[in-house]
């Protein structure tokens, strides 16, 4: 075992994981961590035992479980809640999801790229018509999923400040308090929006929802906002911070940037690539509901654990020189949307946006540089999704 450092800790580069894990790379697949309040738990690294863990159901991820390992005091308040999708295990949780799936699936999403594009380009010619500089974040990385998931879901675009704030304050919130007032207030004004639609029904997944689910008593209220909620933060915050850090990752590395300027049909494959690279959710977390021997290790019915994502990625078991970005690299198997029952849901939304903002992006605007010295670009502590604050470029 290693000695016990805590988790999460910030990064020092913005596409790196902390240089203060290197002990728990270093220590094998499994050490132990300890949390904001002391607790220890266990600290997953190694990507072979991290999906051998993540598909085996004495891992629970019921938040309610007085057991389940917290990673900051703002989240304390999760214990309290039902959280649909994130927070319940089987069979509830496969209730949920196998509601949803039509309209994450790989033809949903077909569907949806000349709308994604349409986004793409209509924002890109705004930044191009203002002119140099921009900043990417608010100009371009944010409102391409915002307009998306707004589309999908049937939420007003015109809102979008409103809950992009609220979303930014329950995941980044310096206080328990101020992210809990966040969280009401999104929970209040999507309960009125749902209110609203059975009114007065539109198009979206919303509006489908209401009138198959709610209005037959398949699906609570309460049930409906609080995935509403779900739906509409991570449909939007994970993607944007993708858009944000691959940008600036790629700019940082122009070697394999040129490599996909003088071959476009790579993004894909360079998608996957930053995905795994980036790491941008580092800790997932479960509880053992039973004992579970692994990699010579025994976590004990009680135990938390922790998926840390950016170490599980790095691998070296799994990838040849893992601390390289390739964009020509096979990295499909990669854990940035998790595995298992609990993989993210909308990862292949969240591909196709990427591809379709990255290919745009680079493709009209050539000369695409940082305005401003990479180390003067703030970027997101380690307690929340990883990402660029602010991403000022020029041309």
């Amino acid at each position: 075992m290693t000695e016990t450092l805590s988790f999460p800790q910030d990064r020092s580069c913005p596409y790196h994981p902390p240089t203060s894990y290197a002990p728990l790379r270093a220590s094998g697949p499994l050490s132990h961590v300890a949390l904001y309040d002391g607790r220890t738990i266990w600290a997953v690294t190694g990507h072979a035992e991290a999906r051998a863990l993540l598909i085996d159901q004495r891992l629970s991820s019921d938040r309610q479980n007085p057991a389940f390992p917290i990673p900051q005091a703002r989240f304390e308040v999760a214990r309290r809640l039902r959280t649909p999708l994130l927070g319940v295990d089987d069979p509830e949780h496969n209730t949920q999801r196998r509601m949803l799936i039509p309209s994450f699936s790989l033809k949903r999403t077909a569907a949806l790229r000349p709308e994604i594009q349409r986004i793409v380009d209509e924002l890109l010619d705004r930044m191009l018509a203002q002119g140099p500089p921009a900043e990417l974040v608010t100009a371009f990385a944010l409102p391409v999923p915002s307009m998306v998931i707004c589309s999908l879901l049937g939420v007003p675009y015109a809102d979008h400040e409103f809950f992009e704030e609220r979303s930014r304050r329950i995941l980044r919130g310096p206080t328990a308090e101020e992210s809990e007032e966040a969280r009401l207030a999104l929970d209040e004004y999507l309960a009125d929006l749902i209110a609203r639609k059975e009114k007065d029904p539109g198009e979206g997944l919303l509006d489908e929802l209401i009138a198959e689910r709610l209005a037959t008593g398949a699906l609570e209220r309460e049930e409906l906002v609080r995935l509403a909620m779900i739906l509409l933060v991570a449909g939007h915050e994970t993607t944007a911070n993708m858009i944000s850090l691959g940008t600036f990752t790629l700019l940082e590395h122009p070697d394999q940037l040129a490599q996909l300027r003088a071959d476009e049909s790579l993004m894909p494959t360079a998608v996957e690539e930053l995905l795994r690279f980036l790491s941008i959710a580092d800790g997932m977390l479960r509880v053992a509901t039973d004992d579970i021997e692994i990699a010579g290790r025994t976590i004990r019915a009680g135990d938390g654990v922790v998926f840390s994502t950016s170490l599980i990625n790095r691998d070296e078991a799994a990838y040849p020189a893992p601390d390289e970005l390739d964009v020509g690299r096979s990295a499909r198997h990669h854990l940035a949307f998790g595995f298992g029952i609990h993989q993210c849901l909308g990862q292949n939304l969240a591909r196709a946006e990427m591809e379709i903002a990255l290919r745009s992006l680079f493709r009209r605007i050539p000369g695409l540089r940082l305005a401003v010295p990479a180390a003067e670009i703030p970027f997101k502590p380690g307690d929340t999704l990883q990402g660029m604050i602010e991403l000022p470029l020029a041309w």
